[in-house]
């Protein structure tokens, strides 16, 4: 498998697949160290998690290099990540032995009451846009619970997978415990099926999850599935314009625009539709890309050439079916994996740009009539991961957030992002389960009841 730095085309490293039979050996003894692992104190399992942020944090220059290097991060916001990962090790650090302490229920029995215990080795399949921030979101969680884990990485990011398993075992976390293997799919439904595997997790595409979804299925096996988003911000009529536009821009664009949550679809009200068009177009006019190691860059590349080719025939074929290009829309003649800030108008149904996730900086700008119009076009969807709602009527715009529109995250006069205080998932094609919180800790959990006669 070849790693390749999407600014230039040039080939970082090359790895060998890890074998069948290495596999096998690996989920063996992943599952012998949770044995062991499983009776170690919440507070032996969090000075390793304490360990981790510390080494996040030291060496979050190195792990941003890294990043900017394999998918195109630009650095300041791969240091950023770092330090969000370092974050949630410490917020499970401090609240595992809490959120997982029995639960006593008063019943017909002496005693009674529901204890959490590990399920075992939790497969984690993980996508290349957040390479840290993903694992890290489901890791420390599942380690805290006395689970063991196994990485399998998007190809593109095999040297921060291998960077994370480093750290984790400087961290004090057992050797075997955790462990990131170099996979491809038929060896990934193979290992799902592996009687020493409990469980699976997966951030990535809606196709992906389903191939997951079903292997696990098929094997009774627990899964957890983050998948894409089309994610609507819907601007009512009593919104704060400027504010809005900047917040949908920073939303849209941020790891440039390759985030499941990023805002994708921009649902304005008429009366402020051209006020709003107009501040988001000058916004993302002042918006630069280039190599991720420049200062002052916005946007690095997209992580991967045809990734970068893929949006851009979406883009196309948008334009074709009615859609106005406003900004961007353009391949740049250059070498590398780039694309420019980008804005489409006169959106509307049938339009790759209104029926499928972009997942780059591409903005679909789109006009409603009214408020139940704009939450009706935000609900016609077949994703539900998140949505955002400004308007100054913070009660109203609140009732819509948490009553109306069919996402599992939504944000009012704010751009959705992911918090581990706060659980984090989606429905419909976006995916089920919940990351985060407490939730996020006791997915992969067995929720035991004791009744004591």
């Amino acid at each position: 498998m070849k790693s390749v730095n999407p600014a230039t085309g040039d080939v970082i490293a090359t790895y060998e697949k890890t074998t069948d039979q290495e596999l096998q050996a690996i989920a063996e003894q992943a599952d012998k160290a949770q044995q062991k692992w499983r009776n170690r104190s919440f507070d032996a399992r969090a000075a390793c998690l304490r360990e981790m942020a510390r080494l996040l944090e030291s060496n979050k220059e190195k792990y941003a290099e890294l990043m900017a290097r394999e998918m195109g991060k630009p650095l300041a916001q791969g240091q950023s990540e770092s330090e969000k990962c370092a974050w949630v090790c410490e917020y499970y650090a401090d609240h595992a032995a809490d959120f997982l302490e029995d639960d006593i229920i008063v019943s017909d029995a002496e005693k009674s009451y529901v204890t959490y215990n590990p399920l075992g080795t939790v497969l984690a399949v993980m996508p290349w846009n957040f390479p840290f921030w993903q694992l890290f979101r489901f890791a420390a969680p599942a380690l805290m619970a006395g689970n063991a884990a196994i990485l399998k990485h998007a190809s593109n990011v095999t040297g921060c997978a291998l960077a994370i398993e480093e750290l984790m075992h400087e961290s004090g976390i057992p050797r075997e415990l955790f462990r990131t293997v170099v996979a491809g799919r038929e060896q990934v439904q193979d290992l799902i099926q592996n009687e020493h595997i409990a469980a699976v997790t997966l951030t990535g595409s809606t196709r992906a999850g389903k191939a997951v979804a079903s292997t696990a299925g098929g094997a009774l096996k627990k899964s957890v599935l983050e998948l894409g988003g089309s994610d609507p911000y819907l601007i009512l009529a009593n919104a704060d314009v400027e504010k809005a536009a900047e917040t949908c821009v920073t939303s849209r664009l941020i790891n440039s625009g390759q985030s499941c949550i990023a805002a994708k679809r921009f649902i304005v009200v008429e009366k402020h539709y051209k006020p709003f068009l107009e501040a988001v177009t000058e916004l993302m006019k002042g918006k630069h890309f280039g190599d991720p190691f420049e200062e002052g860059i916005d946007l690095g590349p997209m992580a991967r050439e045809d990734l970068r080719d893929e949006l851009h025939q979406q883009v196309q074929h948008s334009i074709e079916a009615g859609a106005q290009c406003v900004l961007g829309g353009n391949v740049p003649a250059r070498p590398g994996a780039f694309y420019p800030p980008t804005i489409l108008t006169e959106v509307g149904p049938g339009m790759p740009a209104y029926e499928e996730e972009l997942f780059g900086p591409v903005a679909a700008v789109i006009r409603a009539g009214d408020e139940q119009e704009a939450i009706r076009i935000a609900n016609d969807t077949s994703y539900g991961l998140g949505a955002a709602v400004f308007s100054k009527d913070v009660n109203r715009a609140e009732k819509i957030a948490a009553r109306e529109l069919e996402a599992g995250c939504c944000f009012v006069n704010a751009f959705v992002k992911s918090d581990p205080r706060l659980p984090f998932g989606g429905i419909k094609q976006s995916g089920f389960g919940r990351e985060l919180s407490h939730f996020g800790i006791k997915e992969f959990v067995n929720v035991k009841t004791v009744y004591r006669a």
